[in-house]
């Protein structure tokens, strides 16, 4: 970890300017060099050959696990490793690669660190969510989430109605390929494990769960929503002929319901501070 590219989205979470110029002082503290630097999503991603040309060795990732999403898939192939600080709202990835929550910290642990872990993940096609992927009515949540995000209360209200209809009104999602999974769910979480697949169904016969999740969404906690169903599979299918809407690491996608969803792993790339059972190994 010499040469640096630093990734920000000054509009998600707590990656302010002044916060990332902070961080840009700490890497010339410890005597990295920062060759790189693109604001998303006002600037274009790098490529891995802008990144090559460059002889950039490690990405730093300062935002939310939306931004976090696209960059890893722009720089899927790159061989050179990731550094992420939390950033956004959950910071789930953070959390799971570091010990520290304070992105100084971490960048000096990291440059102490030599320890890379590959990650696992939720693909449907061209599609990634390292975080999770969520389906079903209760998805269209993200658009109050959005409204909450801006600072734009009466779109929110608006929103949230709109959800809340989605939510009540049809008959759910149906998914095949999970065991123990009935019909109708108002929304099916689904996360990544290297041994495959968590799938939680969330029923709106549980008015209370549905509540609580549309809350949860709208402040970002959307993992800790009530959980009706748990179980896990090696892949999944959406039953029906119709397109849905789907969030991978809250990031909306019409997903076609013949796409095929399944796990997934990464290359060894993530520089991980922690050494405990939690960080995921390859």
């Amino acid at each position: 970890m010499e040469k640096l590219w630093f990734i920000t989205n000054p509009n998600s979470g707590s990656a302010t300017r002044p916060k990332c110029e902070a961080l840009e002082a700490v890497f010339e503290e410890r005597g990295l060099a920062l060759v790189g630097r693109t604001e998303f999503p006002e600037q274009d991603l790098p490529g891995p050959a802008d990144l090559d040309r460059a002889d950039v060795d490690t990405v730093v990732l300062f935002a939310g696990d939306g931004t976090i999403n696209a960059a890893l898939r722009a720089l899927e192939q790159w061989q050179g490793a990731f550094l992420i600080l939390p950033g956004g709202t959950m910071n789930l990835l953070a959390k799971g690669l570091h010990s520290e929550t304070d992105p100084h910290k971490i960048v000096h642990a990291a440059h102490q660190c030599d320890r890379r872990v590959a990650l696992p993940y939720v693909e449907a096609g061209a599609h990634r969510a390292f975080v999770g992927l969520i389906l079903g009515p209760a998805a269209s949540w993200f658009r109050a989430r959005e409204a909450v995000r801006d600072g734009k209360i009466g779109r929110l209200f608006g929103a949230a109605r709109a959800a809340l209809r989605r939510t009540f009104g049809g008959r759910g999602i149906r998914v095949d390929g999970a065991k123990g999974l009935g019909d109708h769910y108002q929304a099916v979480f689904v996360t990544p494990d290297l041994q495959g697949l968590e799938v939680t169904g969330v029923d709106a016969r549980d008015w209370r769960s549905i509540v609580q999740l549309g809350w949860d969404w709208m402040t970002g906690d959307w993992v800790e929503a009530h959980a009706v169903t748990q179980t896990r599979a090696d892949g999944l299918r959406v039953r029906g002929k119709r397109r849905v809407l789907a969030l991978f690491d809250g990031e909306p996608v019409t997903l076609d319901p013949a796409e095929t969803i399944k796990a997934g792993k990464s290359l060894e790339t993530f520089i991980a501070t922690r050494s405990d059972p939690e960080v995921p190994a390859a």
